[in-house]
């Protein structure tokens, strides 16, 4: 079976828990192997461990697929939580780092949740309508005033807020149905 690029991921994590794993995980690889290798240079500091961090992953894909229930989050969501657990997995190895890198006061857990977190958004994000995210964007990320946003984009304000209202709204209800609980 040849996998095209518009089925999405939840789809191709079907595949693989029916059986049909090889393609289906090859374009997983593809889409999130850069993501999670930054993800796990990020949180483990180590190309080595990034590496293996990204491995792992896909192999812990290919057995536990079949778990993936869309009622619960959004297929990247589930990724992202296997690698999560994995680099924490991967943190507490004592092969893992030099005796001089050991820290028992470092919580990978938050950093982990973070960077979960603020992918969960910027997937959220990235659903909303042009015209909504760049408002959304421009008022909460980047700190903007109305009326500044409303010259720059040479719309009355009215819609500006108009849009920020809307474009919060269904931020919110992607949020929620990626299971994001703030």
């Amino acid at each position: 079976m040849t996998v095209r690029t518009d089925v999405d991921d939840a789809r191709l994590l079907g595949l693989i828990a029916a059986g049909d794993s090889d393609v289906a995980l090859g374009e997983l690889y593809d889409r999130y192997e850069r993501r999670l290798y930054g993800l796990g240079r990020r949180l483990l500091g180590n190309s080595g461990l990034a590496e293996e961090l990204v491995q792992e992953v896909f192999v812990r894909l290919w057995r536990v697929a079949g778990r993936f229930d869309a009622e619960r989050g959004s297929a990247s969501a589930f990724i992202f939580a296997i690698a999560r657990n994995l680099a924490i997995d991967l943190s507490r190895r004592p092969s893992s780092r030099p005796m001089n890198e050991l820290d028992p006061n470092t919580k990978i857990d938050d950093h982990v949740d973070q960077l979960v977190a603020a992918l969960t958004v910027r997937q959220a994000l990235d659903s909303l309508s042009e015209k909504h995210r760049v408002i959304v964007e421009a008022l909460y990320g980047r700190g903007e005033r109305a009326v500044d946003v409303a010259d720059q984009l040479n719309i009355p304000q009215a819609t500006v807020r108009t849009r920020a209202f809307h474009g919060l709204r269904a931020l919110a209800d992607t949020l929620d149905k990626l299971g994001y609980d703030a």
